[in-house]
Order: structure tokens, then sequence, then C-alpha cells
């Protein structure tokens, strides 16, 4: 299984970007797709999760209202539209895949990640 992310760049403060994570290989209906994120310093952060069968979501607070998940089975394709960006939400965002749906935000579940795309958000 491979996990590919691409849409990361540099933009400013209120501005929007959307993230894409292309999954290769094994995908099931039970499986979640979740994106975490990495600040210079700080852990691994839950960001947002979608399941594949049914399109269950979760989100961390602070992104609520401001974030979307979502997915294009046919694809193999999961997004994350990330709009009003802030300073704080820069960081290197991976996609993720796992097996089962729950916990959906616990990171130590996740079996395959993708190589991470850079976000810089400039206030």
């Amino acid at each position: 299984v491979q996990l590919q992310a691409s849409g990361g760049g540099l933009v400013q403060a209120g501005d929007s970007l959307r993230l894409s994570c292309v999954v290769s290989g094994r995908t099931f209906g039970s499986y979640g797709m979740g994106w975490f994120r990495q600040a210079p310093g700080k852990g691994r952060e839950f960001v947002a999760a979608i399941t594949w069968n049914g399109g269950q979501t979760k989100y961390a607070d602070s992104v609520k209202g401001r974030f979307a998940i979502s997915k294009d089975n046919a694809k193999n394709t999961v997004y994350l539209q990330m709009n009003g960006l802030k300073a704080e939400d820069s960081a290197v965002y991976y996609c993720a895949q796992r097996p089962g749906t729950l916990r959906l935000d616990k990171a130590n579940e996740y079996t395959d990640w993708g190589q991470g795309t850079l976000v810089t958000v400039s206030s």
C-alpha cells in the first residue's frame, strides 16, 4: 500500500488549501483514513479522519468548522479542505490508513502512512 499526499504550500493567514491523498493498493470499506500534522518541535497531532465506507468523520477541536475531510472512493483519494488557515496550522501534514473505524484519532492504530506535505501559513 502506498499513500501519496500532495497540495501543501505557502499561504497567508485566512487563505485556503486543499490537500489530497491518493491510496494505491489495498483499501477496504472497513478502513479509516486520517490526516495528522506535525509542527517543528511538536508531536504528531490528529486533524481529521473519515471512513471509506459510510463516510463517518471525526475532527480535532482545533479545526472544527474550518477544515473538511471528504473522499472519492472511485479515485481512492481522500481530501482535506482547509479554510481560514492560521499560522498555528503550519505543519507537515500526513495522511494515513488504518483497519477498523473506531478510535480514528489514535495515530498508533494507523498502519500505512504517506510521506507528508508541508503547509506554511504566514501571518
